[in-house]
């Protein structure tokens, strides 16, 4: 008898333990699904990821040099010279902004370096968003 109990009582938290699984999956899914929904263009999907995990803004503002260049700077500059900013985010390219702070802004390619090809040219359009601004 005691063994009965001992396995429907086993039973009984592998069916509840996946089902607990299966409901955070769902839970996780439709989390991504919302943020992805949120994110509707490149440029939105850029300001997300510059702003969020980028973690960009520590270092750059729209209108004002903090530690790095502006994204107005940063913009103009790798229009002007016909940059591009995904490659350097990639660590393939040499700095064209502000080539002193270059070794700060290497601290950052294991986060850029990381991301998708989609996601760095999200970078890009929203970075050359702020030369109309």
């Amino acid at each position: 008898m005691k063994k009965v109990l001992f396995l429907s009582a086993v039973l009984a938290f592998a069916s509840c333990k996946k089902e607990v699984s299966e409901s955070t999956d769902q839970t996780t899914e439709a989390y991504s699904e919302g943020e992805s929904a949120k994110a509707k263009t490149p440029e939105a999907l850029g300001k997300e990821i510059f702003e969020g995990r980028g973690n960009c803004t520590s270092c750059h503002q729209p209108d004002q040099k903090v530690i790095g260049p502006s994204i107005k700077e940063i913009a103009k500059i790798y229009k002007d010279k016909k940059g591009d900013i995904p490659t350097f985010l990639k660590g393939n390219a040499d700095p064209i902004v502000d080539p002193s702070q270059f070794s700060v802004m290497q601290t950052n390619f294991g986060v850029t370096k990381a991301m998708s090809d989609e996601e760095l040219k999200a970078i890009e359009t929203y970075i050359y968003s702020h030369l109309s601004n």
